[in-house]
């Protein structure tokens, strides 16, 4: 049994052998209560009317059947033959189908899946195209491999921010006038492959379900010429040089719609600390907006940014992209001399729990989401945007810093949070508690970002920086 709103419903599978004559692999029936003990009451009755009709169907096709099934038993006050035509009762005609809409949706809702703010977005923008392109009312059991190829044909002309552009057209309106017209920006064969990969999830939790037999997207994917190493770039030093002396961080109006005209206050807040975090530990975006004012602590003697699901405080908001996120970084001294240790310390003080709660969630009720737009309208803002970078940068720097270092590569792994291939899953990495902290915080001390001067970001320096938000 399962809902569906608040009436519960029963679920039968259609044996093999009687699933051509149905066209489905299953069959509902609504239990027409939302009382479990009223459903459960009510469904051997459901069960054994169900089970009446595929064998009379079977009758009909001329196959074997278990006439048990379709007539009374001996102690029966009559038996009756077993027909040879269909009746004609309403309840042995087949249901309607399931959609495609109301399987996606069924997908969508289903509370087995814990998924964070961003993969629900991503997930429902999938439903949305695959809904417009192959139809809603299309029934779940008929899907084919042409239409996943008929979908991938729309994505290969679908134009960037097509909702936005061409708001009265539907996707294969927009990605018909682009392949025409030939002067418009389509979509990336990377966001192609991840629309039709997040299709295919899909269809192989309709597979799971007994909705579909196989996953027709299975395999389907765009070429991309891009190399998976070229997607994403470091941030080239004229380009933190431009981060970093931006209103912002040399003086600006305000820390809101005045961050990027020139003024006299220096904001120490989120949009302040992320950048250079991200900078000095190669820490994920979504694992630095969700740090706890106490995820900044000793540890052994050492200051560290702990990136765990783990919170001190009761925290409930807290994800991790795998179980190699979890970590310590040692907090770097250019960091401390910025003062990212006070400003945490005067969160604790002040009983905030989150270290950066003015970071707003936005339309999609995600901080990191929000903060991404936010730093995209930055980067243009300070003349630092360029092709195939991104906040996402940041990480890449750090890691091409580790490598200047000469860092051991296991240990570097660990610093980034990076797994390490099959063999992190090899037998010796289950030995040992970690690196040592100390150990750790030696390679830290080894970076010297030596290509990014941030003298006037710190504490006590001449430009007279304070530690305050405006």
């Amino acid at each position: 049994m399962f809902r569906r709103g608040r009436t519960l419903y029963y679920r039968h599978t259609v044996p093999v052998d009687a699933q051509p004559l149905f066209t489905r692999i299953e069959i509902w029936r609504s239990l027409g209560t939302d009382s479990l003990a009223i459903a459960l009451r009510r469904l051997p009755g459901v069960v054994a009317r169900i089970e009446t009709e595929i064998e009379h169907i079977r009758a009909m096709a001329g196959l074997p059947i278990d006439a048990t099934l379709i007539r009374p038993y001996k102690d029966d006050s009559a038996e009756r033959p077993i027909p040879i035509s269909p009746p004609a009762v309403a309840i042995f005609q087949p249901d309607r189908p399931l959609t495609l809409a109301e399987a996606y949706d069924n997908y969508i809702d289903d509370p087995t899946r814990a998924w964070t703010a961003s993969t629900r977005e991503a997930y429902e923008t999938s439903r949305k195209l695959a809904i417009a392109v192959i139809g809603e009312a299309v029934p779940i059991a008929s899907l084919s491999r042409a239409h996943c190829r008929d979908l991938l044909d729309v994505l290969r002309f679908l134009p960037a921010n097509a909702g936005k552009l061409f708001p009265k057209l539907s996707p294969r309106e927009a990605a018909d006038r682009a392949r025409v017209r030939g002067d418009i920006k389509i979509i990336s064969a990377a966001n192609a492959n991840s629309l039709i990969s997040n299709m295919s999830s899909f269809f192989n939790w309709a597979v799971n379900e007994e909705l579909l037999t196989r996953n027709p997207a299975r395999g389907l994917r765009l070429p991309d010429p891009i190399n998976k190493r070229d997607k994403r770039l470091p941030f080239a030093r004229a380009q933190l040089d431009a981060i970093f002396n931006a209103p912002l961080y040399r003086g600006c109006i305000d820390g809101e719609r005045g961050y990027n005209k020139v003024g006299n206050q220096r904001p120490r807040m989120a949009r302040f600390w992320v950048p250079l975090i991200a900078l000095f530990t190669g820490a994920r975006l979504g694992e630095i907006c969700q740090l706890d004012a106490t995820d900044i602590r000793t540890v052994d003697g050492v200051d560290c940014i702990v990136v765990s699901l783990e919170s001190l405080v009761g925290s409930t908001d807290k994800h991790l992209k795998t179980t190699a996120s979890d970590r310590m970084i040692p907090v770097h001294p250019i960091l401390i001399d910025c003062g990212l240790l006070h400003f945490a310390n005067a969160k604790r003080n002040a009983g905030e729990k989150k270290l950066f709660d003015d970071i707003e969630t936005g339309s999609t009720g995600s901080r990191p989401v929000a903060f991404s737009k936010w730093f995209t309208q930055f980067l243009r803002a300070c003349g630092a945007q360029r092709s195939r970078t991104s906040f996402h940068s940041f990480r890449h720097n750090f890691r091409d810093e580790l490598r200047a270092a000469r860092i051991d590569h296991d240990i570097a792994l660990f610093l980034g949070g990076w797994t390490s291939g099959s063999s992190r899953s090899a037998v010796h990495e289950n030995y040992g508690s970690g690196y040592r902290v100390e150990t750790l915080n030696e390679s830290v001390r080894k970076l010297s970002f030596g290509h990014i001067d941030l003298h006037h970001l710190c504490m006590g320096s001449d430009n007279g920086v304070v530690d305050r938000r405006a």
